[in-house]
């Protein structure tokens, strides 16, 4: 299959779309740059599907305006609506939407029959295609004897089969058993590098969407929160909407007493909370007496004994263990403290047992302060 040689970047300025009163988009502005993967995350109902539906066409947008390469494929300001079909996308469902009635192969080979090409190429383009995914040698077999992770396959053959200039995909994992869904997003994630395809994706699950893109889009109540690379994100949330929605990390109400310039990027905060008081990292300077959320992710925290001193570079809180819960290689500990409850992962052979008294420590690199409430990036 030949590389994108026309430019295939995805363009959404001011997009909206609303229901009646309703915002369920708003004034998203997105720039899917040619060969990236971009991931569309968030919870349900925050807007990440109806925003790809936009793209596709299968929903109009209320206002802005969206384009793919050079073509404007729909400008709600000025009437302009080009069909789904004519925007040369592929697209894979959470259903996936495997025909059963047809063999993998006439599956596959449905977007070239609807396009009329001739039979030689479609027999060179299905096979291909078959062989670029893994399943040239079930191309007779019928779709409803396929195995999840076969359908799912068949799906992405048939999105790419006639060559799209876009890949849209939603939630096309998440019909699939958790071993089953790492696999096939490694194996997605390696044919589309090679391919060298643009790529829009929608998840609501935080793992998958670090793991495969280049760049993911955090959106929250129709707009968005946070646009980054997957560390980026992880490590530096703008806000606390962005740090929460991320496993489980420890948020923590602090007031801003100095504040000092690391570099162009960062700045240290000293702190005071409930109890403890230290120093952390943001990235936007702060004024003496201003209410921030202090971030500490569970693997960065650590156990110490009762009454150990912290490091000059560490931020550290006195409690005792309240939960131990076994995850095979790690054990989740929640220790209770004058602050509240923290939240610490640790190695599963490290022995710590309820009722001890212990001091969590973390290092002040590793706590990330955001201001107090949300604010969209």
């Amino acid at each position: 299959m030949r590389r994108r040689s026309a430019m295939s970047e995805v363009v959404l300025e001011k997009v909206s779309r609303n229901f009646g009163n309703f915002a369920a988009v708003a004034d998203v502005d997105l720039r899917v740059n040619q060969g990236e993967f971009v991931t569309l995350l968030g919870p349900s109902g925050c807007g990440k599907t109806t925003t790809l539906r936009m793209v596709a066409g299968l929903e109009p947008n209320s206002g802005g305006r969206i384009s793919i390469g050079s073509e404007v494929v729909s400008d709600a300001g000025r009437g302009i609506f080009v069909p789904p079909e004519r925007r040369r996308l592929g697209m894979v469902f959470q259903s996936y939407a495997i025909w059963p009635h047809m063999s993998v192969f006439e599956n596959v080979a449905y977007p070239l029959r609807v396009r009329r090409r001739p039979n030689a190429e479609i027999q060179e383009a299905v096979t291909r295609t078959l062989r670029l995914v893994e399943m040239e040698r079930f191309a007779d077999r019928p779709a409803p004897a396929l195995s999840g992770g076969q359908q799912q396959r068949v799906a992405i053959a048939r999105a790419l089969v006639f060559e799209p200039k876009v890949l849209l995909l939603d939630e096309p994992l998440s019909n699939l058993d958790a071993k089953l869904r790492l696999q096939m997003g490694d194996e997605f994630r390696a044919i589309q590098k090679r391919l060298g395809m643009t790529t829009l994706y929608v998840t609501h699950d935080q793992s998958e969407a670090m793991a495969l893109s280049d760049r993911v889009v955090v959106m929250d109540r129709g707009r968005i929160q946070q646009i980054g690379a997957p560390e980026e994100i992880y490590r530096y949330p703008a806000s606390r909407t962005v740090a929460a929605f991320f496993g489980t990390p420890n948020l923590l109400d602090a007031e801003v007493r100095a504040c000092a310039r690391i570099d162009g990027r960062r700045v240290r905060l000293d702190v005071v909370g409930q109890g403890w008081a230290g120093r952390c990292e943001a990235s936007h300077e702060a004024r003496p007496g201003q209410a921030v959320t202090v971030m500490v992710r569970p693997e960065d925290a650590r156990i110490a004994s009762a009454g150990s001193d912290a490091g000059d570079q560490e931020l550290s809180w006195s409690g005792r263990i309240a939960h131990s819960t076994f995850r095979g290689a790690t054990r989740s500990i929640v220790v209770q403290t004058d602050n509240g409850q923290l939240n610490v992962d640790m190695s599963a052979f490290d022995a710590h047992a309820i009722g001890d008294n212990v001091n969590v420590v973390v290092s002040q690199r590793a706590a990330w302060a955001v201001p107090r409430g949300d604010v969209t990036a």
